[in-house]
């Protein structure tokens, strides 16, 4: 079938009109379930914080996640977003999402590196990074093959001596104090169980570096003891018999009791 020019224009038209009208309908369609976005979300900031705090409070994490998330998306540069992200990192952490809590954390680090709460970022990262291979592991694996995997707690170190050092005055520091001292012990132990697992297989070399590892960076440590004893034993198995007099030197000053127990190099 031919069609003339007039034929050919009048389809043109009516297919134009029709298009404009399916785009009108998408348009409209898509501003109503806008609307309905907002309607469903439509709470202040305050009364997202309060919800997302009692579904916490009541132990489920994920609806409080999903309450946070609805704060920040809405209110990004709202007082609240803050806390809310932070809250969220908390949330996450009580869910077991350990990884995701960290990120989350280290996400309001990189956005408000000013923030007020900054002490409490700091806190919560330490404190996730400590309890880490608390669960599970412990009840596979014996401790003190556990405690070989050391990682999470230089991380945990490292957060909590962040905070006592940048915020000496936060009502964290005290509790994030306490626990360094914790993490310092049990860092050095581990330190000398690797150097004694070393030295038990020869690598005489490997064994020193982690003795001498401990003793400088875990001053104040019951374990800088053994570290000093074993620096000594290797040092006369690599035959370097002024290394193990230095230690012995050492021990003798800050233990003399310890030195007494054992012979003179």
């Amino acid at each position: 079938m031919k069609l003339n020019k007039n034929t050919f224009a009048l389809l043109l038209t009516l297919l134009m009109v029709s298009m404009l009208s399916a785009c009108s309908q998408i348009t409209q369609g898509a501003s109503q379930n806008k609307k309905t976005i907002r309607n469903a979300n439509g709470q202040t900031a305050e009364q997202l914080l309060s919800k997302a705090r009692l579904a916490s409070k009541a132990g489920n994490y994920p609806q409080a996640i999903e309450y946070y998330e609805t704060l920040e998306a809405h209110y990004p540069l709202g007082r609240l977003a803050q806390q809310a992200l932070l809250e969220t990192a908390f949330a996450y952490y009580k869910s077991e999402e350990e990884d995701t809590a960290l990120d989350t954390i280290d996400r309001f680090k990189r956005m408000y590196p000013s923030s007020p709460i900054m002490d409490y970022a700091l806190y919560l990262r330490g404190l996730i990074n400590f309890n880490r291979g608390k669960g599970l592991m412990d009840k596979i694996f014996p401790k003190s093959f556990s405690d070989l995997d050391n990682v999470r707690q230089k991380e945990a170190f490292h957060d909590f001596s962040n905070l006592v050092n940048r915020y000496p005055k936060s009502r964290y520091a005290k509790d994030a104090s306490q626990r360094l001292q914790h993490l310092q012990n049990s860092l050095a132990t581990s330190e000398i169980n690797v150097a004694r697992y070393y030295m038990q297989r020869g690598a005489y070399v490997a064994a020193m570096n982690r003795t001498e590892y401990t003793i400088k960076h875990y001053q104040g440590s019951p374990a800088i003891i053994d570290a000093l004893k074993l620096k000594i034993k290797i040092a006369h198995a690599l035959k370097k018999p002024e290394i193990a007099r230095a230690a012995f030197k050492v021990l003798q000053l800050n233990f003399p009791q310890e030195a007494a127990k054992i012979k003179q190099p």
